[in-house]
């Protein structure tokens, strides 16, 4: 019975982190401009995520646009795209992955070495995607909070953690946790 518990609770987490990773890559707030000077009246916020800038001003308007070119883009930022969408297509074959072997594991007996093979296998296929995703979310905040701190860096450059780097540091812990669960049978 806890084994059945734990399945379907690394399904969960698995499920909840896949979404996660998904909202993570599509949301624009990764890089969010930072209010420190002493000016209390602020008209603008800019967001900067991985496929588009937008700027919000007095939380009434919202603009966004998409980044022009691909070839244009600094070379740490093509590469978190792709690590993101790499973990967007692997979180959704483990998930599925997962579903398969919490299904049949209740079904049958007899083939349970096969069984586990899937859920070994969609256990390590989550914890690969947490670390996909753990990658581009802590670069980019250990990025943003060094250039923070650099007093060589001018104050309307500076930005904030933005609420998808939160997003994608759940996802990833759920992920892992899913996949050490998986990887526990």
């Amino acid at each position: 019975m806890a084994c059945c518990v734990l399945q379907i609770t690394g399904l969960i987490f698995g499920g909840v982190g896949m979404v996660g990773t998904l909202a993570a890559t599509v949301m624009p707030q990764w890089r969010v401009s930072a209010h420190i000077d002493g000016n209390i009246v602020v008209f603008e916020t800019i967001w900067e995520g991985l496929w588009m800038d937008c700027v919000s001003q007095l939380g009434i308007r919202l603009q966004c646009k998409f980044y022009d070119s691909v070839l244009a883009l600094p070379p740490p930022l093509e590469a978190f795209r792709a690590l993101m969408c790499i973990a967007v297509i692997l979180s959704i074959i483990s998930f599925l992955m997962a579903i398969v072997g919490v299904k049949y594991t209740h079904r049958t007996k007899e083939d349970i070495q096969d069984i586990s093979i899937f859920i070994l296998a969609a256990g390590v296929a989550f914890l690969l995607t947490g670390i996909l995703v753990l990658i581009p979310v802590s670069w980019t905040g250990g990025g943003i909070i060094h250039d923070f701190y650099d007093p060589k860096v001018p104050i309307p450059l500076k930005r904030e953690l933005g609420a998808a780097l939160y997003v994608g540091w759940v996802s990833a812990a759920l992920l892992i946790a899913a996949g050490a669960m998986y990887c526990s049978f």
